[in-house]
């Protein structure tokens, strides 16, 4: 299958640059019959006894500026992800850093573990002296750091906490689950009151979710690898709403990939660690029956996964959004999409 194949005409104009107010005021559009919604009405599109599944991961404020020990250099520094001791960063300027370089930023030292490698490396995080009203390194971090925008936001956001889920718990991640971002109490509640119940996992994002995919077939596309946390209690909600005959809802992409993943084998199981799952069409998928997602880009995994999910419909999809007026990708409006019978479900 060739990458060529998932081109769309999305004009600079219609990827929006700053989220609506309320969140659930976002544009919905039902995928099976193209009918015009808002998130707020997401209640009343399901079925007492379906499940909605999301993904409670925290954007860390992973962007900090520090200045190389002892030149004083302004060095950006994107935290991607966290293993054990080490950081995976990507700096820059990176030209000039090497294996044991230091910066310092704030109250944090950071040493350089490895050479950069398009501008990736490996970082030992440090809480100097003087840091210690800070706690722990997350908490400085927290304190001294912005939460880093897609590059495709050009403006600054007047309420960093618009790039939060509102029910996010636990940080980690490098992007925002953006499909939960039109959440809100309200419609949490309006789900509630339906009978519709609510589960959570975890899907630590990094930054290659923007990645386009470059190689000419979908198959070369390599994905990269993020941490997700399938507990035990939500394995256990997804077998109770089977058993009952409700259908599993998933909150973005990244709750797909974590559900498949955990349900890779013959009956879902709990799962905690890394995921690499590349959802391409002809995939057969084994939880997810409803998908709620924002509009992806151009040439993308995620944009490839929607078409796994219902099948070629995508392009009329797609092309009813644009010619709606609709708003695309992180901070755009949604889609509520059910599984094609095409991608059925799995063993």
């Amino acid at each position: 299958m060739r990458t060529a194949e998932f081109v769309y005409d999305l004009p600079p104009g219609r990827i929006a640059q700053s989220p609506v107010k309320p969140r659930d005021s976002a544009r919905l559009l039902r995928g099976s019959d193209l009918t015009h919604w808002t998130v707020g009405d997401l209640p009343g599109l399901l079925r007492p006894g379906d499940l909605v599944v999301v993904n409670e991961t925290r954007v860390r404020a992973a962007r900090l500026i520090g200045r190389r020990d002892p030149t004083g250099g302004r060095v950006e520094i994107l935290l991607v992800g966290r293993e054990r001791s080490t950081w995976k960063a990507l700096l820059r300027p990176a030209r000039r850093i090497r294996a044991e370089s230091v910066i310092l930023v704030g109250p944090l030292t950071a040493r350089v573990v490895t050479d950069p490698v398009a501008g990736m490396v490996e970082l030992e995080l440090e809480l100097e002296d003087g840091g210690n009203r800070w706690g722990d390194i997350e908490a400085a971090i927290a304190g001294i750091g912005e939460v880093p925008l897609p590059p495709y936001i050009h403006r600054t956001l007047d309420d960093p906490e618009r790039y939060q889920t509102v029910f996010g718990s636990r940080v980690g991640s490098a992007a925002a689950p953006t499909a939960g971002l039109h959440l809100t109490q309200r419609t949490l509640g309006g789900l509630a009151d339906r009978e519709i119940g609510t589960a959570r996992v975890e899907l630590q994002i990094g930054i290659d979710t923007f990645r386009p995919i470059t190689v000419e077939n979908v198959a070369d596309h390599e994905m990269h690898s993020e941490r997700i946390d399938v507990p035990e209690v939500t394995v256990n909600r997804i077998l109770e709403t089977r058993s009952a005959g409700g259908r599993v809802v998933a909150v973005g992409t990244t709750v797909v990939r974590a559900l498949e993943t955990a349900g890779a084998s013959d009956r879902i199981a709990p799962f905690r660690g890394p995921t690499s799952l590349y959802i391409t069409p002809g995939y057969r998928f084994a939880v997810v029956d409803l998908l709620l997602t924002n509009f992806h880009m151009p040439k993308s995994s995620l944009l490839v996964l929607v078409a796994a999910f219902v099948g070629d419909s995508w392009r009329r999809i797609y092309r009813t959004a644009l010619e709606s007026g609709y708003r695309f990708l992180s901070f755009g409006d949604a889609m509520l999409l059910e599984r094609s019978e095409v991608a059925v479900r799995g063993p």
